[in-house]
């Protein structure tokens, strides 16, 4: 039987508030309407794969996603496998690693203060790095300021 088009596309994963990610994908363009995908990953590779707990669904109850909580990030590269089923055929498997550090939406940066003097026209802007689970070093980030005259 021929399988292309069967796997998912469009793999897409993004770590944001610090532990929480999001793992999205399409349904294969050949795959027909009764096929559910599963997916399973590692941190490293000395685990096993797991699989997800808390699916996304489209409305067909098909599997599009996958919610997690509680993930470090590290300097972890992480192995993605979404493996699918529709009437005892098989799917094609799709595969990716992905570097944690790379998916990482940040939170704002915390604190942000102004404080500005009338007399000398002179402003004071202050704020504290956002919040992540892996960088340690306040260096490691860039902060671009956009003032709008109003």
């Amino acid at each position: 039987a021929d399988m292309n088009g069967t796997a998912i596309e469009n793999f897409v994963c993004v770590i944001f508030n610090v532990s929480f990610m999001n793992c999205t994908w399409h349904v294969g363009r050949t795959a027909s309407g009764d096929t559910q995908y599963f997916l399973y990953w590692k941190n490293s590779k000395k685990e096993n794969f797991t699989g997800c707990q808390n699916y996304i669904k489209d409305n067909r109850g098909r599997h599009t996603g996958c919610r997690f909580q509680n993930v470090t990030i590290a300097n972890k590269r992480a192995h993605f496998l979404v493996n699918g089923s529709r009437s005892g055929q098989n799917i094609q498997t799709y595969e990716k690693m992905i570097f944690l550090y790379e998916i990482e939406k940040l939170t704002p940066p915390l604190n942000v203060t102004v404080s500005c003097t009338e007399v000398s026209h002179f402003c004071e802007i202050r704020w504290q790095p956002p919040h992540t689970s892996h960088v340690k070093r306040r260096a490691c980030f860039k902060y671009e300021l956009v003032i709008e005259n109003k």
